[in-house]
Formats: C-alpha cells, structure tokens, sequence
C-alpha cells in the first residue's frame, strides 16, 4: 500500500495484481527490453533487471475534506473472463480496503475512467448468485459519452460480459450517475477529459493548497511513456490521439480551480506544462 498527500487530501494506493514481462508482446510494442534498458529510473519499480516493464491493476482512494472516493475496481472476483489473469478472481480486495479503514460502506463516490475490464470489476459482487453493487452507499459516476458507447458496442468488450455484471447492476440499483467529462465531485478533484484510449476516457485533477496531482487512469499504462510520449498501446481505441501527432489542442490546465470550459489533454501532454511531468 503507497500513500501521497497532495494538500488536505490523501491517495492510497491499493493493488489487486501485479506482473512483470512479456508487456511489450500484448500491449506496449514498442516498449521491448532492449528500449526500456535506456530509461534507467524506471528499476526497480516500474522495471525488472532485464528490461521487462512492470504493470499494476490497482484502485485508488482519494480523501477529500468532503468526500471519500474510490478511482478504478480492478478485476473483481467470480467473473468469467477470457484471460487468466481475470478469470474467476477469489482476491482479498475489499477485505484489505477495510483493513485499512476504507469500508465499502464509507465511500461517497465510485468513479470509473473508462469501462475497461480491469477498471470495472469491484463495482460489483456475487450474492447468491445474483451481482450486486459493492458501494452500496456511494454514487457511482461515469463519463456519459464512454457509458453510451460501450452500451452501444458492447460487441466490442473484450474478455467477457463486463458491462452486463459491473455496470448494468448499477443502473439497475439506481447508484449510477452519468456525467460531464469535466465533472466536479468537490472543491478540491475534478474531471479532465483525456480521451484516445477510449472514446470518454477520463482522468482526476486533485489540487489543494498550491499542490497537484492527476491520475491518469489508461492516459498512460506505464511511467515509460513518460520518457516515450509516442508510445501507445495496442488496447487504445484511437491510435492516431495516442501519439506524438495528436491533432488535440490542450490549451492551458491545471492553473484554475473549477471545472470550466477545460480543452482534453492528449499524449503529447504526457512531458508538458499541463501535466508537470
């Protein structure tokens, strides 16, 4: 568990998975052992001695003076997935949140970046034999674009049904708000719209006290790209906005405190004035 203070509000980091090796064979291509070797600070966390890059599916918890927020579910468990790094999970996921004080009774807001399988799967567990909200208590948002698209091309989910056990529950509840990719949940964390890996991808602005953060959610899979912005991914929607020639205008961000008139960032932001990276 890794913990940030950024002003009054805290980030805790909470893993579900972590895996080294073959990243570059599936999702980073061009990030092959030979080319990471020359990014040097990413050893020994973000990379093995060899090379091999090191991905982690985790959530994150933000704590606002006014809210408590979980960023991203994961994988979830008991669901069937395609892959076997998914399939029917039997993890300790909330158990180690209420370890740490973080019942999933205490969470005010779920929040979703993108409806990919590894950022979907706690908003929901079996009940006998029934999918039902994990965060009975908390408004879970979604960027009203991204849940139209993946209602209408659900076609296009990979590794099974996500949509119909970790977000259809939701609807069906009445937990699940649908909302503005520059939505602000309280003074201090807002949306920024960063889409290209999915069509309504968002990230989360923190910012109090002169301090910033943002968590990218899949505007970046690994602190390699950082070094080399005109990486992307095979598993992005729009490949031309995940490169270097992103036609998106950024136009300044970061300098103000509301959630107004924002331009998406694009990865040509990833070392840029509107990131501080």
């Amino acid at each position: 568990m890794s913990q940030w203070q950024v002003g009054d509000v805290r980030i805790t980091k909470f893993v579900e998975k972590e895996f080294a090796g073959s990243v570059h064979r599936f999702l980073l291509l061009d990030a092959t052992p030979e080319a990471c070797k020359d990014i040097a600070w990413l050893k020994p966390h973000f990379m093995t001695e060899n090379g091999e890059l090191r991905l982690s599916i985790h959530a994150l918890v933000v704590e606002a003076p006014s809210c408590r927020i979980i960023v991203d579910t994961c994988f979830g468990n008991d669901k069937q997935r395609e892959n076997e790094r998914s399939n029917m999970l039997c993890g300790s996921f909330p158990r180690d949140l209420e370890a740490a004080g973080f019942p999933a009774s205490s969470f005010d807001y779920v929040l979703c970046t993108h409806l990919h399988v590894d950022h979907v799967g706690w908003n929901t567990v079996l009940v006998d034999g029934k999918w039902e909200p994990t965060f009975k208590n908390a408004r879970y948002l979604i960027a009203g674009g991204e849940y139209e698209y993946w209602s209408c091309h659900r076609e296009k989910q990979q590794f099974g049904d996500y949509m119909g056990d970790s977000v259809d529950p939701l609807l069906a509840a009445g937990l699940l708000d649908r909302i503005e990719t520059d939505h602000k949940l309280c003074d201090e964390v807002w949306l920024e719209p960063t889409p290209g890996h999915t069509p309504g991808h968002v990230s989360v602005r923190i910012a109090s006290k002169g301090q910033q953060a943002l968590l990218t959610g899949d505007f970046i899979h690994s602190p390699s790209q950082m070094a080399r912005h005109h990486w992307g991914t095979t598993a992005d929607s729009d490949q031309k906005s995940s490169g270097v020639d992103s036609a998106a205008n950024p136009g300044p961000v970061g300098d103000r405190v509301d959630a107004c008139n924002r331009n998406p960032l694009s990865r040509s932001d990833r070392r840029s004035r509107n990131t501080g990276w």
